[in-house]
């Protein structure tokens, strides 16, 4: 599918964009763990939740949809997987996600499963999930570090495990396979990494003890018991509308319900510093996590700096960043984010290949890019790499170019974010799909 994108006058109005990934994700697999029937609303029907849905139907557990974005999860306990039906590998599509949680969760149990996914997918390093997993018993062949994994289960041992990189995909395995250990599993993060998995758990009455970047698990005694959540809308899909808001003249919009969980908007905090005019109203909680609407207005940016720990913080948002970097006045680096390149697609050749095609001066560098600003863009044809925050950047680039952008290959927005070309017309966004 070709996006048109065509400059845009100014955006203006209210949205509410899509549930968060990262919790639908796993309000979909502790469902699943848990023992009763847990019920999920605002939960994302994008195609990477859409791959953890259907591996879960295929390790025996029913799921109904009763209404759009609600789903019924009829748990069976921790212990009630089942192996897949002929050993057919489980799809986990295009999603790290879906393969690195059921990896924790499959290392526990007594069969042994395969997770493969598309080419995509095959690409990205799974070797950083399977070392730990393979410490604490479970055996895990994987090809070349990379999938398809055969994974099979047995009788976990806790691990005292002190992680390389900061990775909540990674700590979350971890996690998910110290419910099934003998001992309390103990994890150390180099850095702060985003803390869904952690909130859930100890929600369920999980016991937890967290310091800093230090987490203990101790294995529940007790079934998980079911749950009912609300999922907040997702901060990663609300960066596209809010860096458009920042950057498309008179601009003036407000975001609804946003999830601002403080390890994930390490973007806000970085483009505030730049200038931007972003406050929060409505503060609240919901699922265990803070939300707001946050309330955008066109705003001056000047250039800065991004390294160290806050490249986890807002380690999605690269792509729709370095476009509103491309409107700051001066350099704006970007170092520490070699992660980058391991994504859905390499991020940093991408980007700074896409965006150099719209006359934004960009240099990549092994472990990020610098962005000389501002440029002054131009519409072209783009591609997306199959990448769909990237489509979603080159989409909002689109809207201060001159002329028309087309965006080739922008089904894949539907990953993370369906209905994003709709919340951007309501806000006045000319797109064509």
């Amino acid at each position: 599918m070709d996006l048109r994108v065509r400059q845009c006058d100014r955006l203006v109005g209210s949205a509410k964009v899509t549930g968060d990934k990262s919790i639908s994700h796993r309000a979909l697999l502790l469902g699943a763990l848990a023992e009763g029937t847990s019920r999920v609303r605002g939960w994302l029907a994008a195609a990477d939740c859409m791959a953890t849905l259907e591996a879960v139907r295929n390790l025996g557990i029913t799921v109904e949809q009763p209404a759009p974005g609600e789903l019924l999860v009829h748990g069976r306990g921790l212990h009630g997987l089942q192996a897949p039906p002929g050993g057919a590998p489980l799809d986990c599509q295009g999603s790290g996600t879906t393969m690195r949680l059921l990896a924790g969760i499959l290392a526990g149990q007594p069969f042994t499963a395969t997770l493969d996914g598309h080419a995509g997918l095959r690409r990205r390093p799974m070797e950083r999930v399977a070392a730990p997993l393979r410490q604490m018993g479970a055996s895990i062949v994987s090809t070349n570090g990379c999938p398809p994994l055969t994974i099979t289960g047995g009788h976990l041992q806790s691990i005292n495990y002190t992680m390389p990189i900061a990775s909540a995909q990674v700590k979350s395995a971890i996690l998910l396979a110290a419910l099934y250990a003998e001992g309390e599993t103990t994890v150390r993060q180099p850095g702060p990494a985003r803390d869904h998995t952690e909130r859930m758990l100890a929600a369920l009455g999980v016991t937890l003890q967290i310091n800093g970047n230090f987490i203990r698990l101790t294995p529940p005694e007790r079934p998980l018991p079911p749950f009912s959540i609300t999922v907040p809308a997702d901060f990663s899909s609300a960066a596209f509308p809010l860096v458009a808001a920042l950057v498309v003249p008179g601009s003036h919009i407000r975001l609804e319900r946003v999830n601002v969980n403080q390890t994930r908007t390490g973007l806000l905090d970085v483009l505030q510093s730049m200038g931007a005019e972003i406050t929060r109203e409505q503060v609240g909680e919901q699922a265990g996590e803070p939300i707001a609407d946050l309330v955008v207005r066109n705003s001056a940016l000047q250039a800065t700096q991004v390294a160290g720990d806050m490249v986890v913080r807002m380690i999605d948002e690269f792509p729709i960043f370095a476009v509103a970097a491309t409107q700051a006045q001066g350099t704006t680096l970007v170092r520490d984010a070699g992660e980058l390149r391991v994504k859905e697609s390499d991020r940093i050749a991408a980007l700074a290949t896409e965006l150099r095609k719209m006359g934004a001066q960009i240099e990549e560098y092994p472990d990020g890019f610098a962005v000389h600003g501002p440029s002054r863009l131009v519409g072209t044809c783009v591609h997306s790499h199959a990448d769909h925050r990237l489509a979603m950047a080159l989409a909002v680039a689109g809207l201060i170019a001159q002329g028309e952008t087309i965006v080739e290959g922008a089904e894949t927005i539907g990953d993370s974010f369906p209905g994003f070309v709709e919340v951007m017309r309501r806000l006045g966004a000319r797109m064509v799909d």
